[in-house]
């Protein structure tokens, strides 16, 4: 990724301003550079600041990974973007005022899509149709459980699996996170702080095929032991503190698929297949199919709420920044 231009930079732990767009190179081949407008908050975020990511830069560096902005100038060889188009970018560095950026890593965004609804729609939206189609296999009528499911993954799960046809079940804590999961799509929606068996709880509802999981530890267990046979279970995040441990004798006898899933390394893995994946949700999105849930929407000035709202889970739905 080349330099970015930055009003952020994250060093140890903490953000500082840094120059403006002023002075800002010329793209590179199969660059553009972007005038940024608004940038979704991530766990990511908060690993990588930690330093526990798997991906994470070497101090210091700007956070986001995620945003929409403004083209102001395509370097050469770049030939399905030009200036004034409006785009959505999945690469770090994306709490700034400008940069350059991999054209690759650019879609350009519906006419009436905001930008911010845009910065929040890639990785929620693209981890849970990537997740429940390639790797989970998810079919009309199968019956689905989203975990951690008023979180920013979460209701995308939730809404993406009632679009495709299956029957939701939503797990999320507190009546105003059970209703927004219920307005997503959700056919029932449990409550984990009145539920003090999520196994027998989804059992006694039938079972389920696939059980999309971003908090781990100990309801992602309770998750797996209500699959049915031949089931999927998809480890998207461990929001929960730690992984769950999974009992795989169980995975054997009940034939079992356990996969793991991480949305970004796609760029690389399948670069096709994610942009197949992200073109066709930016085409829901403007049907009317899938309609983005913003738990936040703050000024680059309080980015440290926004953080703290991602942190301790008192938002509903995505974070985002505006700039």
């Amino acid at each position: 990724m080349c330099e970015q231009w930055k009003i952020m930079q994250v060093v140890e732990n903490a953000p500082r301003p840094l120059p403006t767009r002023s002075g800002i190179p010329d793209p590179q081949a199969g660059e553009i550079q972007l005038v940024m407008h608004a940038a979704a908050l991530n766990f990511a975020d908060l690993l990588m600041i930690k330093g526990t990511y798997q991906e994470t830069p070497p101090l210091p560096f700007v956070p986001g990974i995620e945003g929409a902005g403004e083209v102001r100038a395509v370097g050469a060889g770049v030939t399905h973007l030009k200036p004034g188009d409006r785009v959505a970018v999945f690469a770090q560095g994306t709490l700034a005022e400008a940069g350059n950026f991999e054209a690759a890593r650019c879609t350009k965004i519906p006419d009436g899509m905001s930008y911010a609804d845009a910065a929040a729609f890639q990785i929620a939206y693209g981890t849970s149709h990537l997740a429940l189609t390639a790797r989970g296999k998810l079919k009309r009528g199968e019956t689905l459980v989203v975990l951690g499911a008023a979180g920013g993954v979460g209701l995308t799960a939730v809404e993406i699996g009632a679009a495709l046809g299956a029957r939701v079940i939503a797990v999320a804590r507190g009546e105003e996170r059970l209703a927004a999961v219920r307005n997503a799509g959700a056919e029932i929606a449990i409550d984990s702080d009145s539920c003090p068996d999520l196994k027998a709880a989804l059992r006694e509802l039938g079972g389920v095929d696939v059980v999309y999981d971003p908090v781990g530890d100990a309801p992602g267990l309770a998750a797996f032991g209500a699959l049915r046979q031949q089931g999927r279970f998809l480890v998207i995040g461990f929001a929960g503190g730690k992984p769950p441990a999974l009992p795989l004798n169980h995975a054997l006898v009940k034939n079992i698929e356990i996969h793991g899933f991480y949305w970004g390394a796609y760029a690389k893995l399948d670069p096709a297949l994610m942009r197949d994946s992200l073109s066709q949700l930016f085409e829901m999105h403007q049907t009317g199919a899938l309609k983005p849930h913003l738990g936040a929407v703050l000024p680059l000035e309080r980015l440290s709420e926004g953080y703290d709202l991602l942190e301790n889970r008192r938002s509903i739905g995505k974070v985002v920044i505006t700039i």
